[in-house]
């Protein structure tokens, strides 16, 4: 598959507090390669910290709030799993809202792992086939939809994978889904760079160090 399928698609994630590390970390940097533009969106300003199934992961930050953003401003849309993230989620109005209006706008959506409870809490799984962790198969079925134990599953303009175990799966279906499905034809937002906060942490390292530098010097 080509490096820059995604050229020209701009793809939202919207995560918070408790994602799963690499369910976010590794779709994102594979879009990327792919020359789409990604933007963090989140419940809240500032960075999210990621978890490794119980333990605490890395901050990222976050590019807009979910109360701030226009849905239609979006080609794609990536809600990666982690159990508290999608449940912190699932309990703001303003993020359902996000996502039923993608929805109703015909993007892509691209989900993983737990992520399906915010499809769920937003009254769009009836009738829709999808795979997600086994311990929120109830979940999905109870609301309607018809739970696949398989490590990827298509449906119309939906793409959803069980977890982690699942990731080759997922990207290459995600890539696939948002390259075949994701509009082209409105102007993108100018994508952020985060390399002045990088090189400003550098500068920070760099005067931090230099009095040790020089005191070895001595």
């Amino acid at each position: 598959m080509a490096r820059k399928t995604l050229k020209g698609i701009r793809v939202g994630v919207l995560a918070t507090d408790g994602f799963e590390q690499v369910e976010l970390t590794l779709p994102v940097k594979a879009l990327r390669r792919r020359g789409a533009q990604v933007d963090i969106v989140s419940l809240h300003k500032g960075k999210i910290r990621g978890i490794h199934f119980m333990w605490p992961g890395k901050k990222v930050p976050v590019d807009e709030t979910v109360d701030r953003v226009r849905p239609k401003d979006f080609d794609a849309l990536l809600i990666p799993g982690g159990f508290q993230n999608p449940d912190a989620l699932r309990q703001s109005e303003a993020a359902l809202d996000f996502v039923r209006e993608i929805d109703r706008l015909g993007r892509p959506i691209a989900t993983l792992c737990h992520g399906p409870w915010v499809l769920v809490s937003a009254g769009l799984v009836s009738g829709r086939k999808l795979s997600a962790w086994p311990g929120i198969k109830d979940d999905l079925r109870n609301a309607g939809a018809k739970w696949l134990d398989e490590p990827g599953v298509r449906d119309e303009r939906w793409f959803s994978s069980r977890g982690p175990q699942d990731m080759r799966h997922f990207l290459k279906g995600m890539v696939q889904l948002f390259a075949e499905h994701a509009p082209r034809n409105h102007p993108v937002v100018e994508a952020r760079s985060h390399w002045g906060r990088w090189a400003a942490a550098a500068l920070l390292g760099f005067v931090a160090i230099r009095p040790l530098r020089t005191a070895f010097a001595r």
